[in-house]
């Protein structure tokens, strides 16, 4: 393990598609390639200063989010939000129920469930950066608070309130605008709410 952990090629062909999804959900498909390449240029100059004191996979993380936040409050990055607001391709993401996580059959059943899962996206991107970047790491990347703790290099506390605070504003965001429901399959499927419903 020690030495896959200090090979550069065989740690950029394992954590290069997880540090590209993050980082299309954070920084929007239009940087992600950019920022993607910008991190592990840091990570093979920096590779053999690790000391193993965290995890690899938190060190990485550390890195691209670092790196979003450089980005963020570069000027030029803040004209491009203006023009192209964030938010993915799902084709370039793996076609995945947010909720579960995993694979889901029948075609009409994945149309539902993209358009579904789609939307929640849409209030996850509202969010603001820190509640967003923490209920990223933790419910998409599957992250301990422990590790995000490490990642954000914030106290275990601060990942908790951000986590709590982050999935309250959702579900404050998700009830005012869609409606939630089960269908034919006992499933949970959600329509958005008229304007007129909302006002």
């Amino acid at each position: 393990m020690a030495d896959e952990v200090f090979d550069f090629e065989k740690l950029h062909t394992r954590y290069r598609p997880k540090i590209y999804r993050y980082l299309c959900r954070l920084a929007g498909e239009n940087e992600a390639e950019d920022l993607c390449q910008e991190v592990f240029v840091k990570v093979e100059r920096n590779l053999t200063s690790f000391r193993n004191e965290a995890q690899l996979s938190t060190w990485l993380y550390r890195i691209a989010t670092n790196s979003f936040y450089d980005r963020l409050r570069s000027p030029s990055f803040k004209q491009k939000s203006k023009e192209y607001p964030i938010g993915i391709d799902d084709n370039t993401l793996e076609k995945r129920d947010f909720t579960t996580q995993q694979q889901t059959p029948g075609i009409d059943q994945q149309v539902i469930r993209d358009e579904m899962n789609a939307c929640i996206r849409g209030y996850i991107d509202q969010l603001p950066e820190n509640y967003r970047t923490v209920l990223l790491l933790s419910e998409e990347e599957g992250l301990k608070n422990r590790e995000i703790a490490e990642i954000l290099q914030v106290s275990l506390d601060n990942v908790k309130i951000r986590l709590h605070r982050a999935k309250a504003k959702l579900k404050v965001s998700l009830q005012g605008n869609c409606d939630f429901y089960l269908d034919e399959r006992s499933e949970i499927s959600c329509d958005r709410k008229q304007k007129r419903d909302r006002e």
